[in-house]
C-alpha cells in the first residue's frame, strides 16, 4: 500500500507542477480556479470548475490533462484512462499523456499495456528520464512474474530463485523509501509544455521533472494482453468488389498483399475525403475499441474528429506487411496534416480478411 501511495504521490506532484506551474498560460478564471482548489485536494470542486472550463474550450489540452488528474484522485480509472487516450490522439507528440496512462495500467496489473504506453512515450521524447525509469520498473516486474512462473513449474531452480529473491529486494527497498512531500515536489522543476490549440505542430521543452514513479505491486499469476491504443485513427474507404465470390482456396501470397495495401490506402483516402462512412467501414465488427469505450461512443468521437477540422490530408506508406492466412499485420508510417494539426506517426494494423475485403481489427501507435 506504501508502495501504491509512494509513486502516487510523485506522479501527482510532478505531473501538476509539469502542465500548470511556471507555465500555467490559461486565462479563464475557471481553469484557474480549477488549479487553485486541485492544490488545496479539493478535487469535487476542482472538477466542476474543470468541466465549466471545458464546456467552452473543450479542445484545451491543460484543461483535459487536469480532468485526467482530477478523475484518477477520484478513483474514476476508466474515465481517466479516456481523457488520457484522448490527449495522445490529439497531442500524440506530448509524452506525459503516455507516462499517466502507464501509471493508471500499473495500478489496474496491466503491465503489458503500461510498458507499451511508456514505450510510446519514450518514442515521442527520447529524453523522458521519467518514462525510461519507469520502464525499467514494468520490465522487472514483468520479469518478476516470469521467475515466478518458472517455480511454480520448477521448485528446484535455483538460479529463478535466486533471480526473483534480487527482484523482491530491490522493490523491497523502494516501497520503505518515503513518499516526496507536497512541498518538495513544489520545489520540482516543472515541465514547461507548449500545447497547441491552433498549432500546425505543438513543441514539448526537455521532460525533466519527474512524473510518477511506477512501482509494480506483487507478481500476480496472468498478465492482462495488451489492447490497442490508436491515437487518430484513419479513415480506409473499403475497395470496391464487382461481385461478392467466395475466396480462393489457396491465393497467391503477393495477391493478399496488394489487397491489403489497398485497403489501407483506401482507408487514407476516406480519411482525407472526410468520408466518416467509408472511413467506419474500414473497421471490422470485432475492432478492439481503445480506453474500454464502447464501439458506439468510439464512432462518435471519430466522427467528430474527421467533421471539425476544415481540411483533412492522410498519407500512408506500407513499410512492412506480414499475410498469414486470413490475418495480416501491417507497419505503416502515417503523416497526418488538418488546418489545427500536422504530425508524422508509425503506426501498426492488425486485419482479417472479410470475404474479398480487409478489415481492420486492432490498430496502434508504435513500431
Amino acid at each position: 500500500m506504501h508502495q501504491r501511495n509512494s509513486w502516487r504521490t510523485r506522479w501527482v506532484a510532478a505531473l501538476a507542477a509539469a502542465w500548470f506551474g511556471a507555465a500555467f498560460a490559461a486565462p479563464a478564471d475557471d481553469l484557474r480556479e480549477a488549479q487553485r482548489l486541485y492544490q488545496q485536494g479539493k478535487f469535487a470542486p476542482s472538477l466542476e470548475k474543470v468541466d465549466a472550463f471545458l464546456r467552452a474550450q473543450p479542445r484545451d489540452p491543460q484543461g483535459r490533462f487536469l480532468r485526467g488528474l482530477l478523475l484518477t484522485e477520484q478513483k474514476r480509472v476508466p474515465e481517466a484512462i479516456q481523457v488520457f487516450t484522448g490527449l495522445t490522439e490529439d497531442f500524440p507528440e506530448l509524452p506525459e499523456p503516455y507516462n499517466n496512462l502507464a501509471v493508471l495500467y500499473a495500478s489496474q496489473g496491466n503491465y503489458d499495456k503500461a510498458k507499451s504506453a511508456l514505450e510510446l512515450a519514450i518514442h515521442t521524447h527520447p529524453s523522458y528520464a521519467t518514462a525510461h525509469e519507469n520502464l525499467g520498473d514494468i520490465y522487472a516486474q514483468l520479469a518478476s512474474r516470469a521467475y515466478d512462473r518458472a517455480l511454480a513449474l520448477d521448485k528446484n531452480n535455483t538460479a529463478a530463485q535466486t533471480k526473483l529473491a534480487l527482484v523482491k529486494e530491490l522493490f523491497g527497498g523502494q516501497r520503505q523509501a518515503p513518499a516526496k512531500s507536497s512541498e518538495a515536489a513544489k520545489k520540482t522543476e516543472p515541465v514547461k509544455a507548449e500545447p497547441p490549440p491552433k498549432v500546425e505542430a505543438p513543441k514539448v521543452a526537455e521532460a525533466k521533472p519527474a512524473p510518477p514513479k511506477v512501482e509494480p505491486k506483487a507478481p500476480e499469476a496472468k498478465v492482462s494482453e495488451a489492447k490497442t491504443m490508436p491515437p487518430k485513427p484513419p479513415d480506409p474507404v473499403p475497395a470496391k468488389v464487382e461481385a461478392a465470390k467466395p475466396a480462393p482456396a489457396a491465393a497467391p501470397a503477393g495477391d493478399d498483399k496488394a489487397k491489403v495495401t489497398a485497403a489501407i490506402e483506401g482507408w487514407a483516402r476516406a480519411w482525407s475525403a472526410k468520408d466518416v462512412k467509408g472511413y467506419l467501414a474500414a473497421y471490422a465488427p470485432e475492432f478492439e475499441v481503445p480506453g474500454g469505450e464502447t464501439r458506439a461512443a468510439w464512432e462518435k468521437q471519430r466522427a467528430e474528429r474527421i467533421e471539425r477540422p476544415k481540411s483533412i490530408e492522410v498519407g500512408v506508406k506500407v513499410q512492412s506487411l506480414e499475410v498469414n492466412g486470413n490475418q495480416a499485420t501491417a507497419t505503416v508510417r502515417q503523416a497526418y496534416k488538418s488546418d489545427t494539426l500536422k504530425n508524422t506517426t508509425t503506426k501498426v494494423l492488425k486485419l482479417v480478411r472479410s470475404g474479398d475485403r480487409w478489415l481492420i481489427t486492432q490498430e496502434r501507435v508504435g513500431g
